[in-house]
C-alpha cells in the first residue's frame, strides 16, 4: 500500500470517527490517535491533517455538492463511510493541487477507499457521484471531454 492511499485510510478513519460523534471530538486529536494506532510508517503525516482539515472546513460545500449530485439519496441515508470518502474525493478534486494528486487520480483513491472500507456497491456509488461531479467541473472550465 502506498504511503499516500495509508495516508487517505487514515484520514478517512478520522474522519468517519469525527463525524460519527458529530463533531463532539477534536478532529486534532482523532487524528493524532489514528495516526499513532494505524500510521506509524507515514512519512508525511502532514498530508492527513490537511486533508481531514480541509474536508471538515469545507464539510458544508462538500455535503452540498454531495447532495445535488446524487439527489436520489439523502445526505444522512448515504452511508458514514461512502459520506466521508465522497468527502475526501471532492475535496482533493476541488481544492487539491492539480499537480500533486490530479482529478482522476483522487476519484481513483476515493474508489478505492469505498471497496475497501464501504459495502459491496460502495465503489460504484463513489465513482458515479465524483464522475459526475468531474464532468460538471470539466464543462465549467470548457475543458474538452475528450481529454
Amino acid at each position: 500500500m502506498s504511503s499516500r492511499h495509508l495516508a487517505r485510510s487514515v484520514a478517512l478513519q478520522s474522519l468517519y470517527e469525527w463525524d460519527f460523534f458529530k463533531g463532539e471530538e477534536k478532529h486534532d486529536k482523532i487524528v493524532e490517535r489514528n495516526i499513532e494506532e494505524f500510521g506509524q510508517n507515514i512519512k508525511d503525516a502532514d498530508f492527513i491533517n490537511d486533508l481531514t482539515i480541509g474536508v471538515i472546513s469545507n464539510k458544508e460545500e462538500l455535503d452540498k455538492i454531495i447532495s445535488a449530485a446524487a439527489p436520489e439519496w439523502p445526505l444522512e441515508k448515504i452511508t458514514t463511510v461512502d459520506r466521508n470518502v465522497l468527502r475526501i474525493g471532492l475535496y482533493e478534486l476541488i481544492y487539491g493541487d492539480k499537480n500533486e494528486v490530479p482529478p482522476k487520480v483522487a476519484i481513483n483513491e476515493a474508489i478505492e477507499l469505498a471497496k475497501q472500507f464501504g459495502g459491496s456497491s460502495s465503489g460504484k456509488f463513489v465513482n458515479g457521484v465524483l464522475g459526475t461531479v468531474y464532468r460538471e467541473i470539466k464543462e465549467d472550465s470548457g475543458e474538452n471531454s475528450s481529454k
